[in-house]
């Protein structure tokens, strides 16, 4: 059984990342799933360290029947050791991301969500809900639900 390592990363570790790593916890635990899974999340930032994910997203999310239980850190150079993927959900993530990577080997770790998502997607990252309403969190789990399936198949399929 192949063993596959995935962080998701955003700016505070609230509302993005968390969600989709909650979105691929879930997607993984599928009655026929396959594969060995360890899914983690982290910020670029240190604003809400040891925090709960954003309460919003919490709800939006548990509609969906998924609980975001994470505890929010940052992202550091001992995460490029310990996973094979490392996802940023903006580019301001990804060059956050690329700052931090130790090595050249390190830093080709380094996805953008947006690589996952279908072609019908009219995004190009996916965008930070924060300041937004309720929309702005529905449409963030229908892009991260889109690209965690997407992901999920290209890395069970190869």
């Amino acid at each position: 059984m192949k063993k596959h390592s995935i962080l998701f990363v955003c700016l505070g570790n609230i509302c993005r990342s968390p969600a989709a790593e909650g979105i691929m916890r879930h997607i993984v635990s599928e009655p026929g799933a396959t594969g060995s899974w360890i899914i983690d999340s982290a910020g670029t930032s240190r604003y809400h360290i040891g925090d709960l994910p954003d309460h919003r997203m919490r709800l939006h999310a548990r509609r969906r029947g998924i609980e975001l239980t994470h505890r929010c850190r940052q992202v550091t150079e001992s995460d490029f050791d310990d996973f094979d993927l490392i996802i940023g959900m903006d580019s301001a993530n990804i060059s956050n991301l690329r700052a931090i990577a130790p090595t050249p080997e390190a830093e080709s770790k380094i996805h953008a969500m947006s690589e996952y998502f279908s072609p019908s997607a009219r995004h190009d990252h996916v965008p930070d809900p924060y300041y937004e309403g309720a929309e702005g969190f529905e449409l963030v789990l229908d892009l991260l639900d889109d690209a965690c399936r997407n992901l999920y198949h290209s890395l069970t399929q190869s």
